[in-house]
């Protein structure tokens, strides 16, 4: 992203719902830094306080503690509101197999709640997190964002229903939004605690706690691990293009690289080494595969490229480098 973008955001009020989550702390910070003002919504059911502690001082940044199945709290947060981010999302694959009521909810109701406050606000353009869960049982590498298959789990149906809402608010409501379907992301923030912490924040607290990681099957299956910066980059470029194309359609947002799950632990054992040497010994185990989970994952970036000028900066090996810095410091305090 370049000074001249967010140039363009000066004097704009950005709603970030989930803001205190991983993905919406981080958008708010490279926000903040750059002095642009600052609604966020959260309610704190999987976001945590710590996330934006650092915000709660700043003149151009304002905490509402809402949930987004509250219409009210939408709506109260959308007043005076130029642009949404929205991040608000109950995610996991597994949570939504054990729960699906609640991720319906949160992800559906939550969803259409949030399009209802932003059309009654008037808001320029609304965009969401996406998932390629989406792409469910379609085999075809990579994904091309045309072309899904049928969902695998209630968490991937909750967000191919955000991609159907958001078009319908669009040819019935002039909403313009854009959908960015994320892709594995991973970095500073997310956090490595609970039943359905994300496979890398996890493994690292795993080797720095000389814990065995565990990988679900024999390691096999693959992912684009997409580094945060990567994300923000593209939301920033989703929030400001004058590409009357770019508008009203879906993105992959990954890196465009496929790592199997074996490959990702071997990655993270070797550069923890360089902090513990201790690490190196620790063994990699396996259990079963989850239910639910899609064994392969790449993405096709050439629409984001083509369309939102997006360029990815951060490949596995390089973002990697950067989060497990991040969390040596943050897990050894």
């Amino acid at each position: 992203m370049t000074y001249q973008q967010l140039n363009l955001l000066k004097n704009k009020q950005i709603l970030v719902t989930g803001g205190a989550g991983f993905i919406g702390s981080n958008l708010c910070e490279i926000l903040l830094d750059n002095n642009i003002n600052i609604v966020c919504l959260d309610n704190f059911s999987t976001g945590k306080m710590e996330n934006i502690k650092p915000f709660l001082n700043k003149s151009h940044f304002k905490l509402i503690e809402g949930d987004i199945r509250n219409l009210d709290d939408c709506k109260l947060a959308c007043n005076n509101i130029d642009y949404v981010l929205h991040q608000a999302a109950l995610g996991s694959v597994p949570r939504s197999i054990k729960d699906p009521i609640t991720t319906n909810d949160v992800n559906v109701s939550g969803f259409l709640n949030m399009l209802v406050a932003a059309r009654d606000a008037n808001i320029k353009r609304f965009i969401y997190a996406a998932s390629s869960s989406t792409y469910g049982n379609h085999e075809a590498l990579p994904k091309i964002e045309d072309t899904i298959g049928k969902p695998l789990s209630p968490y991937a149906i909750t967000k191919y229903v955000n991609e159907l809402y958001a078009d319908i608010f669009n040819s019935t409501y002039n909403l313009d939004t854009i959908g960015l379907r994320y892709f594995n992301v991973f970095g500073k923030r997310q956090d490595p605690n609970g039943a359905y912490a994300a496979v890398i924040p996890k493994f690292i607290q795993q080797f720095i706690n000389h814990e065995p990681p565990i990988i679900n099957g024999n390691g096999s299956y693959s992912r684009d691990f997409t580094y945060i910066d990567n994300v923000v980059q593209m939301n920033i470029n989703a929030l400001t293009t004058t590409n009357k194309n770019a508008l009203n359609t879906v993105y992959n947002v990954a890196y465009g690289e496929e790592t199997t799950l074996l490959e990702l632990a071997t990655l993270l054992k070797t550069y923890l080494s360089e902090f513990d040497d201790s690490i190196n010994n620790i063994e990699i185990k396996h259990t079963n595969n989850r239910a639910g989970d899609i064994p392969h994952s790449l993405a096709s970036i050439t629409k984001a490229k083509e369309l939102l000028n997006y360029h990815p900066k951060f490949d596995i090996k390089s973002g990697l480098k950067i989060a497990i810095s991040w969390y040596w410091e943050s897990l050894k305090k």
